[in-house]
């Protein structure tokens, strides 16, 4: 199959934009060799948790080429979700940003089946698979490799322009496009922010998080109890944290985004502390019918939310 022009993926970030998309990379598809050595020792140390699945297709996880037929190329996107409002009640349990409007997984599965839709159409025939967080995927380190960011201290993606208030997603397709020759070098110098705002510690290390500690993980992966360890360090956050992003200073680049699936519900943002603590399963599917606090479902919601009362 012959290569496309440059100019092919260029068309291809061009409409990546007009989709809504806050950026767009393209990178050549194959083995993940850097990352090896740290997602083999992390998950041997048991730092995934209750997250078996992080443990399976490690090999799928390191090379494209074992998900996707063919794969020549992956396409990686960022989804802008920084919101221009705040819950109005400084004392509610605090929901992290990506939440408050439609589950991302929806939206931008809509938006990648429509890049791919148009790469077939009028760049070039070609098969491929889209992922959004939801197959064995090194979402970031792939849109490292796009020109992207860098992975930051705090292991999320770090774009120069942007900040890291975003989703991640992918094509992989079995076509040859020219890739990105840009590397965006690690801007995080020495600052620990992130490290040292965690409450948890979590961050154990410089891009080393220990997920059974991560306030993300224990209020939404985590379907036991929470670790009582962690009493009264959760800084009254009830469905994920957004912390050592919160803190990190290319976080002052963050611009609200425009979309109207991540608008949030009027009534989810002015709930009081009281009615957090009150809500019922009815209230609950009402609220949250097409957004990612399902994943906790209702029983995981009270637990967390009797869990921030006992501190």
């Amino acid at each position: 199959m012959e290569t496309p022009s440059k100019n092919a993926s260029e068309q291809i970030k061009r409409k990546a934009r007009e989709l809504g998309f806050m950026d767009c990379g393209i990178s050549a598809a194959g083995f993940l060799a850097e990352e090896k050595d740290r997602l083999l020792v992390w998950v041997q140390n048991r730092m995934q948790g209750e997250m078996d699945y992080m443990a399976r297709n490690v090999e799928k996880r390191l090379d494209p080429r074992l998900l996707v037929e063919n794969a020549r190329s992956v396409i990686s996107v960022l989804l802008n979700y920084f919101p221009l409002e705040k819950q109005a009640d400084p004392d509610a349990p605090v929901l992290s940003k990506y939440a408050f409007g439609t589950d991302y997984h929806f939206v931008m599965k809509d938006k990648l089946d429509a890049l791919l839709n148009f790469i077939q159409s009028e760049i070039a025939p070609c098969e491929g698979r889209f992922f959004v967080d939801s197959a064995p995927v090194l979402d970031r380190a792939w849109a490292a490799r796009a020109g992207l960011g860098w992975i930051g201290k705090n292991t999320n993606l770090i774009s120069p322009e942007h900040g890291s208030f975003f989703f991640i997603g992918e094509l992989i397709i079995d076509l040859e496009l020219p890739a990105n020759e840009k590397v965006v070098r690690n801007h995080c110098g020495s600052c620990t922010r992130c490290i040292d705002a965690c409450p948890t510690r979590a961050l154990v290390a410089p891009n080393i998080l220990d997920a059974r500690r991560c306030i993300s993980y224990q209020t939404i992966e985590n379907r036991s109890d929470i670790d009582a360890e962690l009493k009264g360090k959760f800084e009254n956050r009830v469905f994920g944290c957004d912390i050592c992003q919160d803190v990190c200073p290319w976080n002052l680049k963050s611009e609200a985004h425009s979309l109207p699936e991540f608008l949030p519900n009027p009534r989810l943002m002015n709930l009081s502390r009281e009615e957090w603590n009150e809500m019922d399963k009815s209230t609950f599917n009402e609220l949250f019918r097409n957004s990612a606090v399902k994943r906790t479902r209702f029983e995981g919601l009270k637990r967390n939310l009797r869990f921030l009362e006992e501190d």
